[in-house]
């Protein structure tokens, strides 16, 4: 299923949020630090209710570990980003794809976005004028078309009777 990477995120209820998104889409987490927040935090147990059991989250003490860990693995990476040059549907992504998000007040650094492991740098339209999406909305935005891409694979038979 799909990886959602979240790189020194910021704001404990968006990272709840998006553990309940994996939850009930099948996705893992990886949190690169400094997090800024406890994995303990009210706020984020608060957003993620009892979803946080059913997820497994990676923590990484940086960006080089998340690195090292997947190298080996020769992964697409997908960075997300206000500054991307390519709509977010006009990719074509895979089951395994990897989706990096930057913290919530500066989004993903040139240098990130610049490197040659990333696959491509993404966005979702926005009205001129528009500074971002909240983060938890843009993962849920883009997993979700990526998920309808592969034809929503392990998700509950929709045609069945109730």
């Amino acid at each position: 299923m799909f990886h959602i990477v979240l790189f020194e995120p910021e704001i404990p209820p968006n990272t709840g949020a998006i553990i309940r998104l994996c939850a009930n889409c099948g996705a893992q987490l990886h949190l690169i630090h400094p997090l800024g927040f406890s994995m303990d935090t009210r706020a984020l147990r608060r957003a993620g209710l009892d979803y946080r059991e059913f997820v497994k989250v990676q923590e990484y003490t940086n960006l080089s570990q998340f690195l090292k860990t997947i190298q080996h693995k020769n992964k697409r990476i997908h960075a997300c980003s206000t500054k991307g040059a390519l709509n977010y549907t006009q990719t074509q992504f895979q089951a395994d794809d990897y989706f990096l998000f930057g913290p919530e007040s500066r989004g993903l650094p040139d240098k990130i976005r610049e490197s040659n492991w990333i696959t491509d740098v993404i966005r979702i339209p926005m009205l001129a004028n528009s500074r971002s999406l909240n983060l938890a909305n843009t993962v849920s935005i883009i997993i979700y078309e990526a998920w309808r891409q592969i034809d929503f694979l392990g998700a509950d038979d929709l045609t069945r009777d109730e």
